[in-house]
């Protein structure tokens, strides 16, 4: 088996080389592939070039042998041993190979449906979690737009109460400066009251003093 891929990663070319060449150096014939990395594992395999070099008496190594097996070749060699020997027909034989494929068929098709099962049950779990993850952010979200509507809605009180107490406030201070303009206005109209009071007992004063003087020319004219 001839290692490509990369590090990790790794899938094998089944080839047919001297046991002398290197695991990876020249080969004389190329058999398929095997790829460990898949679920199940790739194995691809031409059944009659390796049927005719295992009969050759190629000697795989253990990892081949174990894929031969699986793919039926080592026991295709096997039944076909037996009809040489005349150990059964070669009719037998055919039909044994053919339940042989028809149980390892079942085998692996009741593998795949597991497989395919146990990944949709996965698959669902992780559904589920994905969607209890998105609720909870859900409900994240919903409680904090819950303490933001409070907090704008105590906000919007709060406002309410300052412009109410600061009306209330510009109310009062317009009484008060009403009051003082009508106190004052009282004083000016008591102070104008007292000067006309003055004027006129000032006036009153000097049409007095007037009429004395006239009646004292008129007596000096008498005299003369």
């Amino acid at each position: 088996m001839q290692r490509h891929g990369k590090k990790k990663y790794a899938y094998f070319h089944v080839v047919i080389a001297d046991s002398r060449a290197p695991r990876d150096g020249k080969f004389i014939e190329k058999l398929g592939i095997y790829n460990p990395n898949t679920n199940p594992a790739t194995i691809d395999i031409d059944f009659d070039r390796a049927l005719y070099w295992v009969k050759s008496g190629a000697q795989p190594t253990d990892t081949t042998k174990a894929l031969l097996s699986y793919k039926g070749v080592l026991y295709k060699s096997h039944l076909d041993r037996g009809v040489i020997k005349g150990a059964f027909s070669q009719e037998e034989a055919d039909k044994r190979f053919e339940d042989w494929l028809n149980a390892k068929e079942e085998k692996i098709n009741a593998k795949l449906d597991k497989l395919t099962s146990a990944q949709e049950e996965e698959e669902k779990k992780r559904l589920a979690a994905e969607k209890e993850a998105n609720q909870k952010k859900a409900d994240a979200i919903a409680a904090k737009v819950v303490e933001l509507a409070g907090d704008a809605e105590e906000a919007v009180e709060e406002a309410t109460e300052a412009a109410a107490d600061g009306a209330e406030e510009a109310a009062e201070a317009v009484a008060e400066g009403a009051e003082k303009a009508t106190e004052a206005a009282k004083e000016v109209v008591e102070e104008v009251k007292e000067k006309a009071e003055e004027a006129t007992e000032a006036v009153k004063e000097a049409a007095k003093g007037e009429d004395a003087d006239k009646k004292e020319e008129n007596e000096e004219k008498k005299e003369g």
